[in-house]
């Protein structure tokens, strides 16, 4: 009797060790469930300042196709790339999310392109998910981690983290520098929902000054998978060259406790040279082991 209790005892700690390192298959599928090709509808509207003079901006609206996808999986690990699809045949490679199990360093938004390395306890990461979103280049942008919640039929995960401004705000104004998103990813019937409730914030020496609120609500739902057959072709003569960019920027940002990067060098931005590097190096045979080089050259050089 005692030595069944013992192997009893022992089977129930290595079900619970196992229970801690390998995530919930909810999880994965929620993640998974964001992919698609997707009619995409992006709302935007102010709702709050505390300032009674404050004149409210114009709601944005905008619609779009979007293929979502998982590029690479493994363990603990989704990379998820989007690609817009503009006019039926032009495609725009758009935001990067990398999704990883119990991860316990993360970069935090500071201000003016400026990040700092968090680290959270092993405590706090259980169960959890970091989000890491990247900039069209594949340079950081934001990251939070948080539970994957499967509840009453419902499959969400949310979470608040300091950001730089969207690109529909810092290309028409400069009144405030960081936002406060906090993003919230849930799985529907067609699709999902990415709802944000965003602080407007203005940082200073003096502290944080709200400036503003707002509400979003991007509603991605599926499609006839027909209309991404022009980003999958893309995706496949590109990928290879992307991936390549992918890797060097997890190798200049490994274990840097702080990350700051230059808006232009020469009038030029990273992006572009990127972009330019990308056609250059696509002519003909693609070489990894020449073109990787190049890449970090062009990174560095934005990197303060």
């Amino acid at each position: 009797m005692r030595y069944s209790v013992i192997i009893t005892a022992i089977g129930l700690t290595i079900s619970a060790a196992v229970a801690q390192t390998t995530p919930n298959p909810q999880d994965v599928a929620a993640i998974k469930g964001q992919c698609g090709c997707h009619a995409v509808d992006f709302n935007y509207v102010e709702t709050f300042s505390p300032d009674k003079l404050y004149t409210f901006k114009d709601r944005y609206t905008a619609k779009g196709i979007e293929w979502v996808f998982v590029d690479e999986e493994r363990p603990g690990k989704l990379v998820i790339q989007h690609l817009l699809v503009a006019n039926d045949t032009m495609v725009i490679k758009h935001w990067r999310e990398d999704w990883l199990y119990q991860n316990t360093s993360l970069l935090a938004f500071d201000q003016n392109a400026s990040w700092k390395r968090l680290t959270i306890s092993p405590e706090q990461a259980k169960g959890q998910w970091t989000q890491q979103v990247f900039e069209v280049d594949d340079s950081p942008r934001y990251q939070g981690s948080a539970t994957w919640i499967h509840a009453d039929g419902r499959h969400y995960w949310e979470s608040t983290v300091d950001a730089p401004l969207p690109r529909r705000e810092y290309t028409k104004r400069h009144d405030y520098n960081v936002m406060r998103r906090t993003n919230h990813h849930e799985i529907t019937p067609t699709g999902y929902r990415h709802e944000q409730d965003n602080d407007k914030i203005i940082r200073s020496e003096a502290g944080d000054q709200l400036l503003a609120q707002e509400k979003g609500i991007n509603d991605y739902a599926r499609t006839d998978d027909s209309k991404c057959a022009v980003a999958k072709a893309w995706w496949a003569a590109h990928r290879a060259y992307w991936a390549d960019v992918r890797t060097i920027w997890g190798e200049v940002l490994a274990n840097r406790p702080e990350v700051a990067l230059k808006g232009q060098v020469k009038g030029m931005v990273m992006g572009r040279e990127l972009d330019d590097l990308a056609t250059t190096s696509l002519k003909g045979t693609y070489n990894t082991t020449s073109t990787r080089p190049l890449i970090r050259g062009v990174m560095e050089k934005y990197l303060k």
